[in-house]
């Protein structure tokens, strides 16, 4: 349960980051006052313009790069804190093993000493019966003879 609980936060975080990302890229480009103009005039102007443009799709081409770098290291940063969690998630699960096997030896130990309780119970109340010894009411145990 916990593996899919941090599966779909790492999914959402991503999602988030790109969404993000686009959001940036958009409003880059719609602040971009060096972006390329319509006109109607020809020759000089025209190539003119498409000079600025080339400069615009470079900046927005590095913006675009700069982006994915960015996403690519928070994607990898993701990735090693889920690999952290799964190792943790792996050490916690040999502990609980570990706590499982160190408690059913216990309640082992703890059956076999009542087991035994019962035992001497057993034979002290036979020796009781028989008259070999005698027990007195602040513990004292006499043997008869």
């Amino acid at each position: 349960m916990k593996k899919q609980l941090t599966a779909f936060i790492a999914a959402i975080f991503i999602t988030l980051c790109i969404a993000l990302g686009i959001f940036a890229i958009s409003g880059v480009a719609f602040a971009n006052s060096n972006g390329v103009q319509a006109s109607n005039v020809s020759g000089q102007s025209a190539s003119t313009t498409a000079g600025q443009g080339a400069s615009t799709d470079v900046n927005a081409s590095n913006v675009v790069s700069q982006v994915q770098v960015q996403q690519q290291q928070q994607i990898q940063q993701l990735q090693s804190l889920v690999a952290q969690y799964q190792q943790r998630d792996q050490q916690y699960q040999q502990r609980e093993q570990q706590y499982q096997t160190q408690l059913n030896q216990a309640n082992a130990q703890a059956a076999q000493a009542q087991q035994q309780l019962q035992q001497y119970q057993a034979l002290v109340g036979a020796l009781q019966q028989r008259g070999i010894i005698t027990i007195s009411s602040d513990g004292q145990v006499y043997i008869n003879r």
